[in-house]
């Protein structure tokens, strides 16, 4: 019998390759590789789709490579806004020279174009839809005016289904859909909550994905206390410093070692240690804390 030759196994196997395997780019491939952990930790925290954010991320940065990715680590095209106090660049875009956004690093960029979404009354509505629908997502995202291309949806779809984004859909969201989610801010490098009124740590951690338990811990509280309307409560563990903006504090009328450790994002016990204090110390006004 006649030996089948190397490069006709390979022609063999090209062939019975599904024609949307061959159809997609290997620099697509590496920038879903390289960002869809970042995508996924986004859907947890914010509820938006991890097929959304990397097809947003696909389209509008070239797959990392255009220019405005490249030099300012804008990888959703986010513009500049009157809300913006950070750095800045300017491209042409819909008109010559407008500003865009200019970020540290691609997760800076991730994390504001979810702040971006949840902080906009506009897309609003899209948080009542299930992470799995994406194409609810996609229409919901271009009605609100999010792109000024009439295919911009059916482009987002397009790429979600030719490399099968909507696996990362699923990801480990569980609990019920929260029509009105909390908006997650980030300070000292953590992200955090503003309690409401009728907030629990029961229903925090069902919203987030974690669990009451070690939410009271993130924010050194006891098992016995009542969420306030206006508590600051990390969903994370909080450092055992603060920022290196800040090296000292100047006590107010009123604060306690408690609310400065939450409003720095220190670990309580932290607090204590780096000022050689008692664990009953009341600070007074007027007494200078280290921060660090």
């Amino acid at each position: 019998m006649k030996k089948t030759s190397f490069w006709s196994l390979v022609l063999l196997f090209l062939c019975a390759c599904p024609s949307d395997a061959q159809r997609r780019n290997s620099q697509y491939l590496d920038y879903i590789e390289k960002y869809k952990d970042e995508a996924v930790e986004q859907m947890q925290r914010y509820r938006i789709p991890a097929s959304i954010t990397l097809a947003q991320g696909l389209l509008e940065s070239g797959a990392g490579r255009s220019a405005l990715t490249r030099r300012s680590n804008n990888h959703f095209g986010i513009k500049c806004g009157s809300g913006w106090h950070g750095r800045k660049t300017y491209h042409d875009d819909d008109a010559r020279g407008e500003c865009f956004r200019v970020y540290k690093n691609a997760r800076e960029s991730y994390e504001d174009h979810s702040r971006f979404l949840a902080g906009k009354q506009r897309y609003a509505l899209l948080f009542r839809l299930k992470t799995t629908d994406y194409k609810g997502w996609a229409r919901g995202l271009k009605k609100a005016g999010y792109a000024t291309s009439p295919t911009y949806a059916t482009k987002l779809i397009e790429l979600i289904e030719l490399y099968e984004l909507d696996r990362f859909d699923s990801g480990s969201l569980k609990g019920t859909w929260i029509a009105n989610p909390h908006e997650p801010f980030l300070a000292n490098g953590l992200l955090y909550v503003v309690a409401r009124a009728g907030d629990t740590f029961e229903s925090l951690a069902e919203e987030f994905d974690t669990s009451a338990r070690k939410l009271r811990k993130y924010n050194d509280l006891y098992k016995g206390y009542t969420l306030r309307q206006g508590d600051i409560i990390y969903l994370e563990k909080k450092n055992r410093r603060a920022h290196k903006n800040y090296k000292t504090h100047v006590v107010r009328t009123g604060e306690s070692m408690y609310l400065i450790s939450q409003r720095y994002g220190i670990r309580l016990d932290r607090l204590y240690k780096m000022n050689d204090r008692p664990a009953n110390y009341a600070p007074q006004t007027g007494d200078v804390l280290r921060l660090r």
